[in-house]
């Protein structure tokens, strides 16, 4: 292995199927994503991503390629996007590393895509070790490194917050993704209206305060209600992430996945920097996004850290996969 190794990697969880290709762990020469957008307002139906990440796997692998000016033959290791996610949109990714590892003869790698977000931003944020909160439509963790995996402690008990705000916006009849037009509509609202704020421990539970914001659609501006709903659901994340990172006493906090691009609980995460010394950052938007570079990333540090490769008949997809469950060998 050397530092300027090449990985390609694979992303195709749920609505994006993207390709990267990154040098050195850091430098990056290609990403590339084709995005599938449901047809209705209903969210994305796994059969119909699957069939679009079908369409435009070898296009995206090519172009990806040609941005980058180089051949597969000039490719070190291949990573995939292996779980959890949704299974048919999963094994279109898993296909595509599958023949591709085979036919040029490259090392394989699986990667567990919640830990593709989190070694992202330890990385490119130059974190050692960080208290990382995951929010996104498949993932709301507060986790840390500890004994030889990235362990997770504290999390919602029922949905996502990216669920939260999507499921929400499908209520109110906001087009998908909700999550950027329900913090758009809160912008303009301003009018806090009472809400459940349930934090359990380090954990936080979502479905209550979905049903009552849902039952307030049309008794309130919906502006107000998408202020308030961003205030609760947001404050109560934040009080749990706090309580982990004064049990931890960690130094540093890293904000990602999808959510994280939203500027409103991006600005609540940064008071604890006042609170506790610590140093709060996220990565820009395209980062926080799903993307091959995720992917690409944990390829480079299995790579680096010596780590067997997975024979191409053993690189199976798992739909539900814990972080802990993962072995992490680059990390002491």
């Amino acid at each position: 292995m050397s530092r300027g190794d090449i990985v390609l990697g694979i992303e195709s969880t749920a609505h994006t199927f993207g390709v990267a290709l990154l040098r050195g762990g850091r430098e990056i020469l290609a990403d590339v994503r084709y995005v599938y957008r449901p047809s209705r307002t209903l969210g994305i139906e796994p059969r119909e991503a699957a069939e679009h990440h079908s369409r435009v796997a070898g296009r995206a692998v090519k172009e990806a390629l040609d941005k980058a000016g180089i051949s597969m033959e000039r490719v070190d290791a291949i990573a995939y996007s292996m779980g959890p996610g949704l299974g048919p949109c999963l094994r279109v990714g898993a296909t595509v590393a599958r023949f591709l590892a085979i036919y040029y003869r490259k090392p394989l790698y699986p990667v567990h895509h919640g830990i593709g977000h989190v070694e992202l931003a330890a990385q490119f944020l130059g974190m050692r070790d960080p208290l990382v909160v995951l929010v996104s439509g498949g993932h709301t963790s507060i986790v840390g490194f500890s004994g030889g995996r990235w362990r997770v402690y504290g999390e919602t008990l029922d949905i996502t917050l990216g669920n939260l705000l999507d499921m929400f916006a499908r209520e109110a009849g906001i087009p998908f993704p909700g999550g950027p037009r329900v913090e758009e509509l809160a912008s303009r609202g301003g009018r806090y209206i009472r809400m459940p704020y349930c934090v359990k421990g380090n954990n936080v539970v979502y479905s209550g305060l979905l049903t009552y914001a849902t039952g307030l659609i049309g008794k309130h501006r919906l502006e107000d209600i998408c202020y308030s709903l961003q205030e609760a659901a947001f404050s109560s994340l934040v009080e749990a992430c706090e309580r982990a990172l004064v049990q931890l006493g960690k130094r540093e906090v890293a904000l990602t996945g999808g959510v994280a691009s939203n500027n409103c609980l991006f600005a609540k995460m940064k008071e604890l920097e006042g609170l506790h010394g610590v140093r709060v950052d996220r990565l820009e938007k395209r980062l926080n996004d799903d993307n091959g570079v995720q992917i690409a990333v944990v390829g480079h540090l299995y790579l680096a850290s010596g780590a067997d490769p997975c024979p191409p008949d053993e690189a199976i997809v798992r739909q539900r996969v814990r972080l802990e469950e993962v072995e992490v060998p680059w990390r002491e």
